[in-house]
Order: C-alpha cells, then sequence, then structure tokens
C-alpha cells in the first residue's frame, strides 16, 4: 500500500512567511515548474486532429479541449468525444488557474445550440459534454441556452449528453433548467478543497458548489452527478478527503482527479507534481469511498472517458 505524503495541515494564519501548502501567497510570475518525465506527452497530431478543429473553426465554435489546451484531445476526438464550450469565449469569473480570456462578454448567439448539434454529426460524436463560460451578466446564468443546446445535440446525434456547468450561485430554477433537457450526466467541478476555493477560485464559493450537486441530484435522482479536481495546488490528503466525503454526501456518483497544470506565467504556479503511484492510490481511496466510477491521474481532465464513466 502507498504511504501519502503528510502535508503541512495548519490552517493558514495569514503570514506569507509560513511554509508549505497552507502558504496563501499568489506568487504570479514565478518561474515554471520543470515538469517531470511523467507529465511529458507529445504534441497531438493527426489527421483525425486536423479535421475536427477544421470543423470547428468552420462552424464558429468553442472548445475547452482547444482553449485549454487540454494534453488529451486527440485521444478524445479519436474517441468520438468532445467538449464545447458555448456562451461565448469571456468569462465573467477570474479564476486564477483558467486560461480561458475574462471580462465583459459578448452577447450569446441564438444560433450556437443547431451549430453545436451539427459540429456533433459531422464528427459522429457518441457522447457529448457541453460546458460554458460562467455568465453572471445573464438573468438565467445561460441555463436556458445550455437546455436548447442539449436538445439540438440529441435531435441530431442521439448521442449521450453530459453537462460541465458553471454554480449557477446556487439557484435551484437554474439547475432545473438544465436538467428538464435530461442530459445523461450533471457535472460541477468543485476544482480544489475549501480552504483553497477563494485563493483558486476566488468568486466561487464551497457551499455553493456542493449545493449544486446536492439540488441536481435532488431534482433528477436518476441524473448521474460528477465532480472534479487540480491536485497539487496546495491541498493536503486529509481536506482532499474530507471534501470528497462532502461530494458523497450529496449523493455525487463520478469523480476525476487529474494535476493542476499552469497554462502561463501569469497563473496560480503549481505546489508540487503528483506521481502516478499517488493518483492511484487517491482513486482507490475514493472508490472506497463509493463512487460509481473514478477516473484518477496525471492527465486526467472532467471529460476524461467522459462516454465510459456516463456508461458505467
Amino acid at each position: 500500500m502507498l504511504t501519502l505524503p503528510v502535508l503541512d495541515e495548519r490552517p493558514d494564519d495569514g503570514d506569507p512567511s509560513s511554509s508549505g501548502p497552507s502558504a496563501q501567497v499568489v506568487e504570479i510570475g514565478r518561474k515554471p515548474r520543470r515538469l517531470p518525465e511523467w507529465l511529458k506527452r507529445p504534441v497531438p497530431s493527426g489527421g483525425g486532429m486536423y479535421f475536427a478543429k477544421s470543423l470547428i473553426g468552420e462552424l464558429g465554435l468553442e472548445t475547452i479541449c482547444e482553449s485549454g489546451k487540454c494534453p488529451n484531445r486527440s485521444e478524445c476526438w479519436s474517441r468520438r468525444t468532445a467538449t464545447f464550450m458555448i456562451l461565448g469565449e469571456t468569462c465573467t469569473r477570474p479564476c486564477g488557474f483558467c486560461a480561458v480570456r475574462r471580462g465583459k462578454p459578448e452577447a450569446v448567439a441564438a444560433d450556437e445550440p443547431e451549430r453545436v448539434a451539427e459540429a456533433c454529426a459531422r464528427l459522429k460524436l457518441r457522447h457529448v459534454v457541453i460546458t460554458s463560460v460562467t455568465r453572471d451578466d445573464l438573468p438565467d446564468g445561460g441555463a436556458d441556452h445550455f437546455r436548447r443546446c442539449i436538445l439540438a445535440v440529441r435531435e441530431r446525434t442521439g448521442a449521450t449528453i453530459e453537462v460541465l456547468t458553471p454554480d449557477f450561485n446556487g439557484r435551484e430554477d437554474q439547475v432545473a433548467t438544465v436538467l428538464d433537457a435530461k442530459p445523461e450526466v450533471f457535472n460541477h467541478n468543485m476544482e480544489t478543497v475549501a480552504r483553497l476555493q477563494q485563493h483558486v477560485r476566488r468568486k466561487s464559493q464551497y457551499e455553493v458548489s456542493l449545493r449544486v450537486l446536492e439540488i441536481a441530484k435532488k431534482l433528477s435522482p436518476e441524473t448521474r452527478t460528477k465532480s472534479g479536481f487540480m491536485l497539487g495546488l496546495g491541498e493536503t490528503t486529509g481536506e482532499l478527503l474530507d471534501t470528497l466525503a462532502d461530494l458523497r454526501s450529496v449523493g455525487c456518483n463520478l469523480l476525476t482527479l487529474g494535476q493542476y497544470l499552469q497554462p502561463s506565467p501569469r497563473h496560480l504556479p503549481p505546489e508540487r507534481y503528483l506521481p502516478p503511484a499517488e493518483f492511484d492510490e487517491l482513486g482507490r481511496l475514493a472508490r472506497l469511498m463509493g463512487f460509481d466510477e473514478v477516473a484518477s491521474g496525471p492527465f486526467v481532465r472532467s471529460s476524461y472517458h467522459a462516454d465510459e464513466m456516463a456508461k458505467a
């Protein structure tokens, strides 16, 4: 059995000189850590990759696969899965980990559901993940646009559909609007542990994210709920396990655990890189806690092997 490292469990006291993961100093611009060998991969390439990229550009769509520079995008597209990012390319929240542009968003494109459905049909996708930027500027947070996208994709393709939503500020009516279209999986990422929420997500709250997943399970017990984490931002093992227990308490079924990678020197630096064996052990512990399916590894992202998790 792998023994996990004991990290600094002391609560943050606000002292910038404190050491270990509890320190809350945001070292933006710090020289990136050298990647360990297990995090080095060749740049994705291949005909399928170029076809998908060309089609998405032709239809004027965004994917988190491209905008987030996901290392798994060629694998996912070859497996006939993709993650579309709707509601524009500008987010209203300034999260310290995310490469998506933030600022004043553009108007919502009314024809986007049809364009997403067209891309899914031409790519012959069997499982589609739909995510979005956060749109706090919209009265319904973009919930009805999610609903329209789900219905359009299902009508054109018959694919199973997973949504990865923002927190909708914890509004039950907005979660209900999305669930009205009956996605097979409702995903909302906690991203990190409670202590680090303000440090990492800034305008988001742990309790609100947990409530969104609780509402989704209450409103639609048959819909599988899912959440995910970026590890290596300073969380302790105990904090992570406490958070997983919170997720199980609200009926969360599916879980992803992956390594945080700094998109640019302007973003939060990772505190450490977890070795693959540690991800394996964390995945084992999560399964013992009762999650139906767990994907845990350095390259795991929210929609990694999403089709297999949805069917399991």
